[in-house]
């Protein structure tokens, strides 16, 4: 901690050093015949009103009221971790959600019960890590119908070799497999030792520029708010530029999306123009995400490719990526089909 020159504490972190590593002692048992102190280590998040909200290597968030803070400051970055990292399914899933924010979630038991108004499956989805505690056709049909009020179809969200069980009794019940993803983990060190990228800028939101390169449909309030979610959210833009050589005139040539979590980084929305392709934009995009990743803190990176994406799959097998596993979104059986 530090010390002032006359042997007291003092906070040295304002809310400027979002994003950056620090070390904090707060009160935990103030006013008492021995006050206690808790430290706390991670990467500082967010700062609103009047709370501090750090985050941990190992993913867990602490909210800490400003009013606590006995001392405080800005800590480098921990060692990064050169071999790739280990994770359970759940660890992985709990980070995936959290780097894909819902607009509204609901829990039913150990269950998450997710909404955006259809923007993506992921953030439309059951994430069904546990107990629902109701029997499963119980659990189902309150499913069903929550999405159901939404006017939305019910989407679980399966992991493939965990929850085959799951999987199992949902097709027994007429429930329809539509997409397959995967997730893959790699190493950050190695990704950010390549060489330097250029012209990739870093922003915390993603403007208008921005977007018009997004490849997704419907982009609108809604989706800005699941693109925005997250712990630590970072927005990469290569620009582009218009016929006439105007920078800034047209479409990004490449965009990137991260989500620094703890010891983990999210990858994703790596788009690049078609016609720029082949340029090393998108592995430019991933080395500057990277290290941004690691300036935070993170150690691991993990990202979500679809199993008919074969450009991206081989993108990222070049940077040390692999295959964690695969996971599944189960669509509810139309009216009178269930079994």
């Amino acid at each position: 901690m530090e010390f002032s020159a006359a042997g007291r504490y003092e906070v040295r972190i304002t809310s400027a050093d979002v994003g950056k590593r620090v070390s904090v002692r707060r009160w935990s048992e103030p006013g008492g015949v021995a006050e206690k102190f808790t430290d706390t280590v991670g990467v500082l998040t967010s700062w609103d009103n009047g709370v501090l909200l750090i985050t941990r290597r190992s993913g867990e968030s602490v909210r800490i009221a400003e009013s606590s803070l006995v001392a405080g400051k800005v800590v480098p970055a921990a060692p990064a971790r050169r071999r790739g990292p280990a994770a359970s399914h759940e660890e992985l899933a709990r980070v995936a959600s959290r780097a894909w924010r819902p607009v509204e979630s609901e829990r039913l038991g150990e269950w998450e019960l997710r909404a955006a108004s259809g923007f993506t499956r992921r953030a439309n989805s059951v994430l069904p890590l546990g107990d629902p505690g109701l029997p499963l056709d119980a659990a189902l049909a309150a499913v069903r119908h929550w999405y159901a009020a939404r006017g939305l179809p019910a989407y679980v969200q399966i992991t493939g070799g965990v929850q085959d069980a799951l999987a199992v009794e949902l097709e027994r019940r007429g429930w329809v497999r539509e997409v397959t993803a995967e997730v893959w983990t790699g190493a950050l060190a190695p990704v950010a030792d390549l060489p330097d990228p250029t012209g990739v800028s870093l922003s915390r939101s993603a403007d208008e520029v921005w977007l018009a390169r997004y490849q997704r449909k419907g982009v609108g309030g809604v989706a800005l708010r699941v693109l925005s979610g997250g712990p630590s959210v970072w927005f990469a833009t290569v620009p582009g530029a218009a016929p006439d050589g105007a920078e800034g005139s047209a479409p990004p040539a490449a965009i990137g999306r991260l989500v620094v979590d703890g010891r983990w980084a999210s990858f994703a929305a790596v788009e690049v123009d078609p016609g720029r392709r082949r340029e090393g934009l998108a592995t430019g995009v991933m080395v500057a995400l990277a290290r941004r990743a690691l300036a935070e803190g993170a150690s691991a990176g993990w990202l979500q490719v679809e199993t008919d994406n074969a450009g991206a799959r081989a993108l990222y097998a070049r940077l040390g990526f692999t295959a964690h596993h695969a996971y599944h979104h189960y669509r509810e059986p139309a009216a009178g089909a269930e079994r």
